[in-house]
């Protein structure tokens, strides 16, 4: 069976591992999970780019974009250059990042 890079695919080689006794159910955990997807052992992304005016991830690296900030852009592929790139990194520096968590949890945590 062909690797797939989905959380499908993640499942499926955590299970066969279970199955050839590699490693025991209780061993899965979300840094075992998260070791078996695509990225590997990865860090998740800060920024995600998604040009050509589509406003989705189309099932790509679900998992790995849980805190990702997500940038979308009309500009295609192709013509992304330089200033494009620059204007996504300009969004990504208004962002204030927490993680999952509300605005007063991140107030009570600083």
């Amino acid at each position: 069976m062909a690797a797939v890079p989905t959380i499908v695919g993640a499942t499926r080689r955590l299970c066969e591992r279970v199955g050839r006794g590699d490693i025991g159910i209780q061993q899965i955990d979300e840094t075992s999970f998260g070791a078996a997807l695509a990225l590997g052992g990865l860090p998740d992304p800060d920024l995600f780019i998604r040009t050509g005016g589509e406003q989705r991830i189309s099932n790509f690296l679900l998992w790995n974009l849980a805190y990702t900030e997500l940038y979308f852009t009309e500009c295609l592929w192709p013509d992304f250059d330089a200033a494009s790139f620059a204007a996504a990194l300009q969004h990504f520096a208004t962002r204030r990042r927490r993680f999952g968590l509300t605005e007063a949890q991140t107030q009570s945590v600083a």
